[in-house]
């Protein structure tokens, strides 16, 4: 139990001397990062524009298909069959 209490004491000046010496890492992201957008949200934005473009484009290939299937259905005649 004691070494706990060491280890957690020793953890904690060690914590302060490297903000001291780097600088608090709070701070640093609330001004010198502000307004700047994060690894995070650039990669969930990129994500995004791909999955909206892909989307996209996979819908049109697909109207095309279909469009393409039913104009050679008109011309062999298999929508409409005349009375006999």
């Amino acid at each position: 139990m004691a070494y706990l209490h060491r280890m957690q004491r020793t953890g904690a000046l060690l914590m302060g001397f490297l903000d001291r010496l780097l600088g608090n890492d709070h701070q640093r992201a609330a001004t010198q990062y502000a307004g700047r957008e994060s690894a995070t949200e650039r990669a969930t934005r990129r994500r995004r524009e791909a999955h909206h473009r892909g989307g996209a484009q996979q819908a049109a290939r697909a109207g095309q298909a279909w469009e393409d299937r039913d104009r050679a259905q008109d011309t062999k005649g298999r929508w409409y069959r005349a009375a006999r």
